[in-house]
């Protein structure tokens, strides 16, 4: 990539992006349902949601990579004007690692047991970028100082074995990063690290982010880490966005009951915390037609269990897929 893209010019844009995955004699259980998003160059986007709500799913999406048997059976998803998904594999694969790259969880999956962590960014650089085998090792080597590993020259040689996580997750980073890609998706990429070393990686992917001039879809379960991290934070339920805002605005005022009780778990409050986590299920409160989140909700009306709620405003860049969002007095 060549300069910083311009603020404000959308890297990525999803519309009424719908996936199902089909059960045989059953109903198709809907993973995605009519998701909207858009990210803009130089953004670092939060996507916080629990296991199973579909922030997997979605990155997948973005990337045309959604696994059989799903299919994405109505939307779009544009990046950089292109939906990948209706691409060839050929296409698709010139885009994927040079342009898009993502970041998983357990770097030690990622990377090649039998090939040193430096090949491994140096065949990236090269197959990509198209610069001899020499420069490609050059590029390498210069990514493995960026990413702060210690003697890079010796842990070039290194294999992923010989290096403890967290130095194996600032490789998988290198690896992402090591083409100026416009768009970096990190899948829950930190779960497994401890705290401190934790932090050192967010820091260091948000500083190469934004100094490449490149855009971050940062999925969570964790949403005190998008507080220190993200420009904007999105929260998932049941495959579907139910509140998006600037991070300011959104930690100040949540709008929606399950972003309070996201929050309200980290209260140090008991009665905080009881009055918004408590989950009483109710015997049919989700039909299809309903709230995806009533039966949890503490807040639940009649009109919650019948009618489902559409994405609205409730302040200037902040949306609530809510009937009856708490709304804080100014």
């Amino acid at each position: 990539m060549t300069g910083v893209p311009a603020a404000g010019s959308a890297i990525l844009e999803v519309s009424d992006l719908w996936v199902g995955f089909p059960s045989y004699r059953e109903q198709t259980l809907h993973a995605l349902k009519g998701i909207d998003l858009r990210i803009e160059a130089g953004e670092m986007i939060g996507l916080v949601g629990e296991s199973g709500s579909g922030k997997t799913t979605l990155a997948r999406a973005i990337m045309g990579l959604v696994p059989p048997p799903g299919v994405i059976e109505r939307g779009r998803v544009l990046f950089n004007g292109r939906d990948l998904s209706a691409q060839s594999d050929a296409a698709r694969r010139s885009v994927l690692g040079r342009e898009l790259t993502m970041v998983i969880p357990n770097p030690r999956a990622e990377l090649n047991p039998v090939l040193s962590v430096g090949r491994q960014i140096s065949n990236i650089a090269f197959y990509h970028l198209g610069v001899s085998r020499q420069e490609a090792d050059r590029i390498a080597l210069d990514m493995l100082r960026a990413v702060h590993i210690p003697d890079p020259e010796r842990r070039f040689n290194a294999y992923p074995h010989e290096l403890s996580g967290g130095m194996a997750q600032r490789v998988v980073i290198a690896i992402a990063l090591v083409c100026s890609p416009r768009l970096v998706i990190s899948d829950d990429a930190t779960s497994g690290l401890d705290v401190t070393v934790q932090a050192q990686v967010l820091d260091l992917l948000q500083t190469m982010v934004r100094e490449k001039g490149a855009a971050t879809l940062f999925i969570t379960r964790d949403i005190a880490i998008t507080a220190h991290f993200c420009s904007r934070i999105a929260i998932i339920y049941a495959g579907e966005v139910v509140e998006i805002a600037d991070r300011r605005r959104f930690f100040a005022r949540p709008g929606h009951p399950y972003s309070i009780m996201l929050l309200a778990a980290f209260s140090h409050n008991p009665a905080l915390r009881a009055r918004w986590t408590r989950a009483e299920e109710i015997a049919g409160a989700t039909p299809s037609t309903g709230c995806a989140f009533a039966s949890r909700c503490v807040r639940r009306q009649t009109r919650c269990l019948n009618e489902a709620p559409s994405l609205r405003p409730l302040a200037s860049g902040h949306a609530v897929r809510c009937h009856f969002p708490v709304e804080a007095q100014a």
